[in-house]
């Protein structure tokens, strides 16, 4: 009985590593969407987000049933109730990639991203894709390290939302309120999305250390 709970938690695992590689695969195909005015690219990452919703319905229905079938206590419990808040997040993530791509397809056949911002966003794309990596790897391995590198990482995506806001309070905009008000929820949405892997480093520092705190510069504090 007990292999067969300790088998249901490693996949439980694995599912939560699997919904991390489907929404990196979102938000790399929302940028690509949003920077090269791709409609069908664009339309497939909206109609895709419904499998990580399914995906993380699994998880949930999983958990439940560990709960109520095996009552489990000590780490075992908190591994199965930290795995449904970070399948939360990590299906938020993917609810982000979805609202970028909604963007895309608002503003077809325009582009929504003038083109003296696209490096910011391209660079925005690529802290995604590097925090959502390194969340699966922390999930899969249970690493408190990794997690705190996922806070860093976060820092520099939060720098970037900066930039765009700086860029558009600049008095240099020359593209408009639409493009401006397009762009400020482009960059709230990735500047989101990294928030949600921070939240997800939080709770495998709760699943390792039994200790629920917050990470920040390379120290977990307290919360």
């Amino acid at each position: 009985m007990r292999d067969a709970f300790h088998e249901n938690l490693d996949r439980i695992s694995d599912e939560l590593v699997e919904m991390t590689t489907m929404v990196g695969q979102a938000i790399e195909r929302a940028t690509t969407a949003l920077l090269d005015a791709d409609l069908s690219v664009a339309e497939s990452v909206i109609a895709a987000d419904d499998d990580i919703d399914e995906v993380r319905r699994q998880v949930d229905d999983r958990c439940v049933d560990l709960l109520a079938r095996q009552q489990p206590v000590a780490t075992d419990l908190r591994m199965v109730v930290t795995a449904m808040h970070m399948a939360s997040d990590i299906e938020r993530m993917g609810d982000l990639a979805r609202h970028v791509a909604k963007v895309a397809r608002r503003r077809y056949p325009s582009g929504a991203v003038p083109d003296d911002v696209a490096e910011i966003i391209s660079a925005m794309e690529n802290v995604a894709k590097r925090l959502v990596a390194k969340t699966g790897a922390a999930i899969a391995d249970k690493d408190v390290h990794a997690a705190i590198e996922i806070a860093k990482d976060d820092d520099e995506m939060d720098e970037l939302h900066r930039t765009i806001f700086n860029t558009l309070l600049s008095g240099e905009w020359s593209h408009g309120t639409e493009s401006a008000v397009n762009l400020t929820l482009i960059s709230r949405y990735y500047e989101r999305f990294g928030d949600h892997a921070v939240a997800v480093a939080d709770r495998i520092v709760y699943l390792v250390t039994g200790s629920y705190g917050t990470v920040d510069e390379g120290l977990v504090t307290n919360a």
